[in-house]
C-alpha cells in the first residue's frame, strides 16, 4: 500500500541530525548516490535504492520531481528474487532421480542431497526475475518527520539503513513511549517514571 492508496499502513519517525546546507542539493545527491540500480550480479537475491515517487520503474532523479511544496517525496525500492518452494522442490527431484540412476545406488547421502540443492537453487535464482517492492515516503524537512508507508519490519529497517547511508541523518521511530520522551518536554523524574512504566495486559 502506498501514499496513493485507498488505504494506508504508516511508521512515523522523527530525524536526528542536520542536513548539510544547501539542504535540498545534499537531499538531491543523496537519492542519486543511492538510486536502486539493476540486480548486476544474477546470483544476488536482493537490491535495495531510492526511486521516484512518479516513476518508480526509471529509477533516475534528473531533477527536483522529488520536492512537492513544502515536502520531499519518494520511494523505497526493494527487489528481490524468491524461488517458489515448489518449484525448488521439483528441480530438485528430478535432479536426484538422474543421479541415482547415474550412479546405480539405491539412495543419495545427505552431503549429496545438500549439494544437489544448492546447485538447483543457484541455477534457479539466476532465471528468476526480481520482484519489485515499493514504499513511498514523505519527508518534512520543518518538522524533522518522515511519514514511510508501511510497518513491515523489513521494509523500515532497510529505510532506516539506507536513509542513514543517504543523509548522515538517524531516523527514530514514533510510537508512544518516544513520543512522550522526545515531544512532551518531561523532567528526569517523570522520564524515570517513563522507563518503568509496563504493557497494561487487558485480556486474562
Amino acid at each position: 500500500m502506498g501514499l496513493m492508496s485507498t488505504s494506508v499502513s504508516v511508521s512515523r519517525f522523527r530525524v536526528e541530525g542536520k542536513l548539510e546546507a544547501p539542504e535540498i542539493e545534499t537531499v538531491a545527491k543523496g537519492l542519486k548516490e543511492n538510486a536502486l540500480s539493476e540486480i548486476e550480479d544474477a546470483a544476488a537475491e536482493k537490491t535495495v535504492g531510492w526511486t521516484p515517487f512518479r516513476s518508480p520503474y526509471r529509477p533516475l532523479f534528473e531533477d527536483r520531481s522529488f520536492v512537492v511544496g513544502e515536502y520531499l517525496v519518494f520511494s523505497l525500492r526493494i527487489d528481490r528474487k524468491s524461488i517458489p518452494s515448489k518449484v525448488l522442490k521439483k528441480e530438485f527431484s528430478e535432479v536426484s532421480a538422474r543421479r541415482l540412476a547415474e550412479s546405480g545406488r539405491p539412495y543419495l547421502s545427505r552431503s549429496e542431497k545438500k549439494m544437489i540443492r544448492e546447485e538447483v537453487a543457484h541455477r534457479l535464482i539466476l532465471r528468476i526475475p526480481a520482484t519489485p517492492n515499493l514504499y513511498d515516503l514523505v519527508w518534512s524537512l520543518d518538522r524533522q518527520s518522515v511519514w514511510f508507508f508501511s510497518t513491515l519490519k523489513s521494509a523500515n529497517e532497510e529505510l532506516e539503513t539506507l536513509f542513514a547511508k543517504s543523509f548522515r541523518l538517524t531516523l527514530v521511530r514514533l510510537f508512544p513511549f518516544t513520543m512522550a520522551d522526545l515531544t512532551a518536554g518531561l523532567s528526569d523524574k517523570e522520564r524515570d517514571l517513563l522507563e518503568r512504566i509496563t504493557p497494561t495486559p487487558f485480556t486474562p
